[in-house]
């Protein structure tokens, strides 16, 4: 592909790459995204997958993010129902943290800051009488009851991409960008294929950093650019243990150290825990669940449930880096979610954007932001804008409630399929599972099942449409079913990926 031109070129294919390259696509401008790895393969899927304003933000003051996230809830909701669905949230007072009249103000913000419209308003529980306080130690009594979103934030990434892709953008993962430079009014851009090794040059009329973690490395090792911001590596941690209550709601614990815990129910048989945050200064590729954060969450999670939590009832651990961009604040988790973009050059010199900071939730505005800056370079992108507000993401397009109405419809079409694999394939493929049962009169015309309902008719569908090549690709981020298969079982999905 070397000599290739195009309008955009973006490196860095998680949230905010791919939805600005979405964006973009949309808009009629030639795009092309490069990513060294996976798709979401890092910060992007592994995060506490929330879409969600982000309640404690309110304390730091931050009214603009918060509100921008709430407004994003139900817009991202509407464009992709089959993975966004609104969770409530159970955040008991505890005496000596903070106060209920401070809850009650923030919860009010909360419903009235974004306009809400479809989502439920904050009620107030009696954890003696209600579900929610059964799995819960004797002494807490009340709770507060609001709603939010849950996401498969990895499938989020996929399908951004995969719109793009439709709307004409070239997707190159597995290829690493290794030296950019301006001649003659145009980027020129080096490529590595990781996997061939094969070396080619893309030129571009700009180009957008959205290299998460990586943001500084491109811009001093690649692009040698100076960094006009900097970046604030914090870690942040989960644990998923097997199902700790049998009710839908999900649970917000107040900590001691001012931090804040989820548990969520998760993937029907779990429940995800978490997160921690902490300054992180290694390589953002290698990062793990310390022990110490493991006991932390187990920790956190015991001071309110009725059964302890330990570290041996640990099934799974994934830790992120979260690029945030460095306000200077004291302690990581009061460091500020909101982006902020930094245009070098334009006009006669082409332009480098680079992206520092944001959140999964408010990913779409950022794109919207993001262009914005480059209109003035690429003169389509003036048109268009906002989009991407009703135009529904792949499989998406059903009804905010139709998720359960579209896996009995795959049964009532494909009655050989088991409910809790057709569940699954509406609620991580929406209308798109059609394409993957296409001709199936019986389970066998999907080919070998591996487990849990995967069958080498998804895998190959993952790979013909989803950009996954890898076991942990189709296991870990296109789906989460490395939980369910045994070793030998996954051994089988990677050695059917070639590996």
């Amino acid at each position: 592909m070397s000599g290739t031109t195009v309008d955009l070129l973006v490196v860095g294919g998680g949230i905010n790459g791919a939805g600005i390259a979405r964006d973009a696509a949309g808009r009629g401008v030639s795009v092309m995204l490069v990513e060294q790895d996976d798709l979401a393969s890092a910060t992007s899927s592994w995060s506490t997958k929330l879409i969600h304003g982000g309640l404690r933000y309110l304390e730091h003051y931050e009214f603009r993010l918060v509100r921008e996230a709430l407004i994003e809830r139900e817009v991202l909701w509407g464009i992709a129902p089959h993975i966004i669905r609104p969770l409530r949230f159970v955040l008991p007072h505890h005496a000596g943290l903070r106060p209920a009249w401070l809850l009650r103000l923030g919860l009010f913000l909360y419903d009235h800051l974004g306009g809400r419209k479809r989502l439920w308003a904050t009620r107030t529980l009696d954890l003696a009488t209600d579900a929610a306080g059964k799995p819960l130690k004797a002494g807490f009594g009340k709770a507060f009851e609001y709603s939010d979103c849950r996401v498969d934030d990895s499938r989020l990434v996929v399908l951004n991409a995969r719109d793009a892709a439709d709307r004409g953008a070239v997707i190159r993962t597995r290829t690493r960008a290794v030296a950019a430079t301006r001649v003659d009014g145009l980027w020129h851009v080096t490529l590595i294929d990781r996997i061939s090794g094969a070396t080619e040059t893309v030129s571009a009329r700009a180009l957008v950093n959205a290299a998460g973690p990586w943001v500084e490395s491109f811009l001093t090792g690649v692009a040698k650019a100076p960094t006009p911001a900097r970046v604030r590596l914090v870690q942040g941690s989960h644990i998923v243990v097997p199902k700790l209550f049998d009710h839908d709601r999900a649970y917000i614990f107040q900590n001691a150290d001012a931090r804040i815990v989820f548990a969520i129910p998760y993937e029907r048989d779990f429940t995800l825990i978490g997160t921690t945050d902490q300054d992180y200064g290694g390589d953002p590729a290698a990062v793990t669940a310390s022990a110490a954060e493991i006991a932390y969450l187990c920790a956190a999670a015991s001071e309110y449930f009725r059964d302890p939590v330990t570290p041996a009832d640990v099934v799974w651990t994934y830790s992120g880096v979260r690029p945030l961009y460095d306000d200077g604040a004291s302690a990581a988790q009061e460091a500020t979610r909101d982006y902020v973009l930094h245009k070098d050059g334009g006009g006669a010199v082409p332009p480098l954007l680079s992206i520092f900071g944001g959140k999964i939730t408010t990913y779409r505005r950022l794109a919207i932001s993001a262009l914005d800056e480059l209109v003035a370079d690429l003169p389509a992108l003036g048109g268009g804008i906002g989009w991407t507000a009703k135009a529904a993401l792949p499989g998406g397009d059903i009804a905010p409630d139709a998720p359960v109405s579209l896996a009995e419809s795959l049964r009532r079409s494909h009655p050989f399929l088991d409910p809790q694999v057709a569940t699954r394939l509406a609620a991580a493929y929406g209308t798109r599972a059609a394409v993957i049962l296409a001709g199936a009169t019986a389970m066998t015309d999907l080919g070998r099942d591996f487990g849990a309902g995967l069958t080498e008719a998804e895998i190959a569908y993952l790979r013909r449409e989803e950009w996954a090549l890898t076991a942990d690709d189709v296991l870990w981020r296109r789906s989460k079913l490395g939980l369910r298969l045994d070793a030998a079982q996954r051994a089988a999905v990677a050695a059917h990926c070639g590996e």
